[in-house]
């Protein structure tokens, strides 16, 4: 299996503070510049990511390039990507997970499973995700609502439940910024964020796999970017995305597209 990114293992904790100039960071292995997300051509600006990891955290870094910082949207859960923003979706097999940030540090968060798998008496049965008492919708992927695709998507696997009200227990983010927000009469170097995820909330995503994870041990990600972008006037529809590696495809509901990371020791 082809290895897009290994995440190395580390002792100490890390302060999230946005802060990516900090040593931990600095020695870490950080990705190669995000291509976009269909034709693997270098991305519209420069995006980088690091991945850390010690036995209670996941952690994630990015270095977003943005000549204009802009960021409207302040309320949890507002819908990110209709904005510039950084993300991260964890695949769990019979489900996923998706955080959506943008640059003024306002986070959304959706918990997927795939409809096969929400079965009666089983994992998923139980109060957390009760479609009938939480804010859950039905989602074939990022062609749903259209066309042939209307109902199930373009995904082999079909649709799954969307909770929207899924919040990530323990999970830590932050925002530095290189230039002014929402001020487009300067050019901006861009921004960066720091993740973390405690290893106890992600077990429902472990899919067998040990908690925190074995050395080698290959988990699915997305690991990715979308800037939105204005031609005379009118917005381009739908956002340049960029990612660690091409799909191939402009949907980012696609596990088996993801890039794989691996935990080393």
């Amino acid at each position: 299996m082809k290895v897009d990114y290994k995440a190395q293992k580390i002792n100490e904790q890390i302060e999230i503070d946005g802060n990516i100039d900090k040593p931990i960071w600095k020695n870490a292995t950080w990705s190669k510049r995000f291509v976009d997300m269909v034709t693997g051509d270098l991305g519209m600006y420069n995006t980088q990511s690091a991945m850390l990891w010690n036995d209670s955290h996941l952690y994630f870094a990015f270095d977003a390039e943005e000549p204009f910082l802009e960021a409207k949207l302040t309320e949890r859960d507002s819908i990110i990507f209709l904005e510039n923003d950084l993300e991260i979706f964890i695949d769990g097999g019979d489900c996923y997970y998706e955080l959506e940030v943008n640059a003024a540090n306002t986070i959304y968060e959706v918990f997927f499973i795939w409809k096969d798998a929400y079965q009666k008496g089983g994992k998923f049965d139980i109060q957390q995700f009760d479609v009938h008492q939480r804010d859950a919708y039905t989602f074939g992927g990022d062609y749903d609502r259209t066309g042939a695709s209307f109902w199930k998507g373009t995904n082999p696997r079909g649709i799954r439940w969307a909770f929207t009200d899924f919040d990530m227990e323990g999970l830590e983010t932050a925002v530095k910024l290189d230039g002014t927000l929402n001020d487009n009469s300067d050019v901006d170097k861009g921004w960066s964020l720091e993740i973390a995820i405690p290893w106890e909330s992600l077990k429902i995503l472990a899919n067998g796999r040990t908690i925190p994870p074995s050395d080698g041990d290959i988990w699915s990600m997305f690991i990715g970017r979308f800037q939105k972008l204005m031609l005379s006037g009118i917005e381009v529809q739908p956002h340049p995305a960029m990612a660690l590696n091409s799909h191939g495809i402009y949907d980012t509901h696609m596990p088996s597209k993801w890039s794989k990371i691996e935990f080393v020791k």
